[in-house]
């Protein structure tokens, strides 16, 4: 049985976007693939039990049936660490990894293992990605972001971890490199790393698609409230403005599908934006929907134009600064209704991973 570990340099580096292309293209050369993420930082509740959202994702999208539980042992909730410093037992948590792992790895031809940030992450609790690699006799990919330098440096530290555990990395995919810069790193990162005695496995390029957020996914990750539009949270968001500034100006940066914050009490600028369509002939605004700030509602006359708008309208209690920052740091997440995200992200990886190249190694 077939396996390989997939991790990256820090959080964020696309780990999930990567397995989730890995899984899909070799179901067509597989046909039983297992999925399986040790420690899951991100959890949700199904059924009462605290399941990573990656195994969720995985399980709906890819149509694997593994055991939920099974497919996300181990959830660092609230108080984990503390709890583990304050009482280790390192014993437990590997036998609840390996019980996992051979359930589902049960009549598997492959079983893809995705870890949790880079892989020195979970030694606190013993149990870092690369003691996870080893546990588990899992060779790994590592997952790093576009660049040259940073990632190189960040891929090297990385491997010497995984080695010191004595787990082979079978080599690297470099992920979201901006496309006009997607020949030049491409070169570079592979000399750079070929010196190093590492494998490029893929170079992906970046696509804005997969970064954008719904209306829906910030509200699920926000404090923020629906005061209006509650039918149109599936518009998705290319753009943030922050509208700070006279509307004539402000009215040069909204672009389509922009989402605006301004205070609430702000009529001229609100007003400004609705005004604002995507062409003359089409009555579609340009934004895509707004976040009141402060805390603020609109008057009575305001409120009745953004209720005829078709845009959905988000208050939020906290200025137009920590709107603004809240939302800078934002985590997009796939979710299994994104059918368009995951058609794209099959054929990204498709188009630009050797998987020659990872199923001679694995």
């Amino acid at each position: 049985m077939r396996k390989i570990f997939i991790a990256a340099t820090k959080q964020n580096d696309g780990k999930t976007t990567v397995s989730l292309g890995i899984i899909k293209n070799l179901q067509q050369k597989f046909g039983k693939v297992g999925f399986i993420k040790p420690i899951g930082q991100r959890y949700l509740e199904e059924d009462g039990l605290k399941i990573d959202e990656d195994s969720i994702l995985i399980e709906e999208v890819c149509g694997i049936k593994c055991g939920l539980k099974d497919m996300s042992p181990i959830a660092v909730e609230k108080g984990f660490t503390e709890k583990y410093i304050t009482k280790p037992d390192k014993k437990s948590i590997s036998g609840q990894i390996q019980n996992s792992f051979r359930r589902i790895s049960k009549k598997q031809e492959l079983v893809v293992i995705e870890g949790t940030g880079h892989a020195g992450v979970g030694s606190v609790f013993d149990h870092s990605n690369a003691a996870v690699a080893r546990l588990l006799g899992s060779k790994v990919i590592i997952i790093s972001s576009g660049g040259v330098g940073r990632p190189i440096d960040e891929i090297v530290l990385n491997k010497a971890l995984f080695e010191k555990e004595g787990v082979k990395v079978l080599g690297v995919i470099v992920n979201k490199v901006l496309p006009d810069k997607f020949a030049k790193i491409s070169g570079f990162v592979r000399k750079g790393l070929e010196r190093k005695g590492i494998d490029v496995l893929g170079v992906l390029p970046y696509d804005p698609m997969l970064a954008r957020p719904t209306i829906e996914q910030i509200l699920e990750e926000t404090d923020f409230q629906v005061i209006c539009g509650k039918e149109y949270l599936e518009r998705s968001v290319a753009k943030v403005i922050v509208a700070a500034m006279e509307p004539r100006d402000a009215v040069r940066y909204i672009s389509e599908d922009s989402l605006m914050i301004t205070p609430g009490d702000r009529e001229d600028m609100i007003m400004s934006a609705l005004s604002c369509f995507r062409d003359p002939g089409n009555k579609k605004l340009k934004v895509c929907g707004m976040v009141l700030s402060c805390g603020i509602t609109p008057e009575a006359p305001i409120m009745n134009l953004l209720e005829k708008a078709e845009i959905p309208v988000l208050l939020a209690k906290s200025d137009t600064y920590d709107v603004a920052t809240c939302l800078h740091d934002l985590t997009v997440k796939i979710r299994p209704c994104d059918k368009d995200k995951i058609e794209a992200v099959v054929k990204l990886v498709q188009e630009n991973v050797d998987f020659k190249k990872i199923l001679k190694g694995i």
